[in-house]
């Protein structure tokens, strides 16, 4: 049997008093989105990047540079359809994996059905976890349809424990058209950051690997 996901009191954030949700975190709560976004993560990075870069590669670059060990608590932020949960799992690390949308994390949850993951519906720019909480915390490209990504980030610092890494994966800013486009609230509300922004966001951590790869950029942090 599937496992439910774990629910948390921010289900709502728009009715509790919570950040405002953008049209593209919106967009994942539809069943429809949630069943075929699998699909698309697998493909994305090739097609952003202009080279080969399928999961396998991804998961592979993930664990040359953070290393994920046995026994550590990490936390897949936006989760959507599991990736990075199920390669902490396979790890032996535990994974407390989360997202704004049900029917992604229970699409996830019939994916990646470890033990070792937790699945918890919350919106985590404002999450009420206790702070200093992982070892680590995985970003798949939530951060591009964060409604306040600098609340999102200082969010992600907070919750690191001294010593630990924060793994970002997002489309940085081009100034192109298409990304002004998508800026728009009408159109998504996504934000394409700038990566000296995002360095400036995370109070206490330092950028300690970054790579760019097309249209896409990497990057690892470290908290002291």
């Amino acid at each position: 049997m599937t496992p439910r996901p774990q629910m948390q009191e921010n289900l709502n954030p728009d009715v509790r008093g919570g950040p405002r949700l953008t049209l593209a975190q919106r967009s994942n709560s539809g069943e429809i989105t949630a069943r075929g976004y699998a699909l698309w993560r697998a493909r994305s990075l090739s097609l952003l990047s202009g080279v080969p870069f399928g999961l396998d590669r991804e998961a592979r670059l993930f664990r040359a540079l953070c290393r994920p060990q046995p026994g550590e608590q990490w936390l897949d932020a936006g989760t959507s359809a599991g990736f990075y949960a199920g390669v902490l799992a396979r790890a032996g690390c535990r994974v407390l994996a989360a997202d704004l949308s049900a029917p992604m994390l229970r699409e996830a949850a019939r994916r990646e059905t470890s033990p070792q993951i937790d699945w918890a519906l919350m919106n985590l720019e404002a999450s009420e976890l206790p702070g200093a909480s992982f070892d680590g915390i995985t970003v798949g490209a939530t951060l591009n349809e964060t409604h306040d990504p600098a609340r999102f980030l200082a969010e992600l610092a907070r919750l690191l424990r001294p010593g630990g890494q924060l793994w970002l994966m997002y489309v940085p800013r081009t100034g192109g058209p298409l990304q002004a486009l998508l800026s728009r609230p009408a159109l998504g509300g996504l934000n394409f950051p700038d990566p000296a922004w995002v360095a400036r966001q995370l109070p206490g951590c330092s950028l300690v690997d970054g790579l760019g790869m097309g249209a896409v950029r990497f990057g690892r942090y470290l908290k002291t």
